[in-house]
C-alpha cells in the first residue's frame, strides 16, 4: 500500500514527478495546438495526451520502475497504452463537460488580458482537473498490472 510502504511511497513520488513532466508536455502541446495552430480543443487534448503518454512511459520504465524487467518493453508499452486509452476515455468527457462550463464561469468573473483570457483559463482549468483524475487511475492500474512484477 502506498501510504504504509516506504518503497511504494517513493515510487508514487517518482510517478508524480514523471506526471509533472508529462503535464508540461501535455499542457505545452495542448496550448501550442489550440493557441498557435487553432486546433479544436477536444482534438488538441487527445494529441497532447498521446505526447504525454509516450513521455510518461519512457520515464516510468527507466526511472520509476527500473526493476520491472521480467516483461518485455513491448508488452509493458502495450499494457501502458491500454491503460492510457482507458484513461483518455475517462479524461475526454470530463474535459468536454468542464471546459464549456469553466469558460462560461471565467467569462463572468475574469477581465480578459492579452494571454489570460476566459477561454485560456477555462480550458486549462478543465484540463488540470481531468489530468488529476486520470493520474490517479494511471498510477494504480499501471502499478498493479503493467508493473506488477516489482516487489513492494
Amino acid at each position: 500500500m502506498v501510504l504504509t510502504n516506504p518503497r511504494e511511497r517513493t515510487r508514487f513520488m517518482k510517478f508524480l514527478v514523471v506526471g509533472v513532466i508529462g503535464a508540461v508536455v501535455d499542457f505545452g502541446t495542448f496550448n501550442i495546438l489550440t493557441g498557435v495552430f487553432h486546433v479544436n480543443p477536444i482534438v488538441s487534448q487527445v494529441f497532447s495526451f498521446i505526447a504525454a503518454v509516450i513521455s510518461n512511459f519512457i520515464w516510468n520504465r527507466v526511472w520509476t520502475y527500473p526493476d520491472s524487467r521480467s516483461k518485455s518493453m513491448w508488452r509493458q508499452l502495450g499494457q501502458f497504452m491500454f491503460v492510457s486509452i482507458l484513461g483518455i476515455g475517462i479524461r475526454t468527457p470530463i474535459f468536454a463537460i468542464l471546459h464549456v462550463q469553466l469558460v462560461r464561469l471565467y467569462s463572468q468573473v475574469l477581465h480578459p488580458l492579452p494571454v489570460v483570457t476566459p477561454q485560456f483559463m477555462g480550458r486549462n482549468s478543465a484540463l488540470a482537473v481531468a489530468v488529476g483524475v486520470v493520474m490517479l487511475w494511471n498510477f494504480f492500474v499501471n502499478r498493479y498490472w503493467t508493473y506488477n512484477d516489482v516487489t513492494a
